[in-house]
């Protein structure tokens, strides 16, 4: 397939695009950075330098000419959520890099006479809100916290696709994975024996293999069965306490010393309830549709992540 790519040039990224092109398929990969993948450069991957979020970047011809002959896209845009504090400009950046990007896409693809056949959106499972209690499925209400808010707009804004577009919407939750992400931060410490449980421990962590997030991406893209909304995370939710002590285990050192909440709060603010507040979500129509995880055992999971290939 022909695939236009927003949001894919950081950590899910690095193995999302290598593992389309082993798969046969032509990439226009859109970035602020002029080549992400340099090592990747090739006849079936092309780049185009832009911000997404901005409307006049829409109006470029080399974007229009990608829509245009995409088959399908992947659209992944945001700006990272546990990274930086929340003052009220990241929080505008947080909502308008997904929302606003989306919205642009959704226009141009409208515009065309032959839009691409389909469109995978991220999403977050954020969208369910905080919630120490209770397990969520595809068909649970949205939460009412910042989070949900994105979540719920950023759904909203991929909705209007057009009608010939099949739309398959990925809630995903904690993505594992050695060179980023909430594990990348984490190893490091874990490996000098000064890793343990952020907060108290209790909160539920939903997470998923990079490596099956992009497989269930791929599968996406090319099986006419995804259509709606879908929890992109393992059929094994976890406590934080769960999760550092396999962490602990899989790198062969304790994980006794717990991060206190205070310090994580102080370090980035309202981001830090990303981590310090979890919900306990579920994968039921993956399950349903068969879907075959390779990493659905934590254990497993975090020993691919931590091994030298990362998966």
């Amino acid at each position: 397939m022909r695939l236009l790519l927003l949001g894919c040039s950081g950590f899910v990224g690095r193995e999302l695009v290598p593992f389309l092109l082993e798969l046969g398929h032509s990439l226009t990969l859109v970035s602020r950075q002029s080549q992400p993948f340099p090592q990747l450069v090739g006849n079936r991957l092309a780049c185009l330098q832009l911000d997404p979020s901005q409307e006049a970047s829409w109006d470029q011809d080399g974007l229009q000419q990608a829509i245009a002959s995409a088959e399908g896209v992947v659209n992944l845009a945001g700006e990272p959520i546990a990274e930086k504090r929340w003052t009220p400009a990241h929080r505008a950046l947080l909502m308008t890099s997904r929302v606003a990007t989306t919205e642009h896409l959704v226009r141009a693809m409208q515009r065309l006479e032959s839009p691409p056949a389909v469109l995978v959106n991220g999403s977050a499972v954020g969208y369910y809100g905080t919630s120490a209690e209770g397990r969520f499925t595809e068909a649970s209400p949205a939460g009412d916290d910042y989070l949900a808010e994105i979540c719920t707009r950023w759904e909203a804004a991929a909705a209007g696709c057009p009608s010939g577009t099949r739309l398959a919407i990925l809630r995903i939750g904690i993505v594992l994975g050695p060179d980023g992400g909430a594990l990348g931060r984490m190893l490091p410490v874990f490996r000098l024996g000064f890793g343990g449980p952020v907060g108290s421990g209790r909160q539920w962590m939903s997470w998923i293999h990079r490596h099956d997030l992009c497989r269930l991406i791929a599968a996406a893209l090319e099986d006419e069965h995804f259509r709606g909304t879908y929890n992109a995370v393992a059929p094994e939710p976890v406590t934080m306490a769960d999760f550092a002590a396999a962490l602990g285990r899989a790198v062969g050192r304790p994980s006794l010393l717990p991060v206190p909440g205070p310090v994580l709060q102080l370090l980035l603010g309202d981001g830090a309830q990303v981590v310090l507040e979890g919900q306990r979500v579920l994968p039921e129509r993956l399950q349903h549709q068969g879907f075959p995880f390779h990493y659905g055992n934590l254990s497993a999971a975090l020993a691919a992540a931590t091994s030298p290939a990362g998966h």
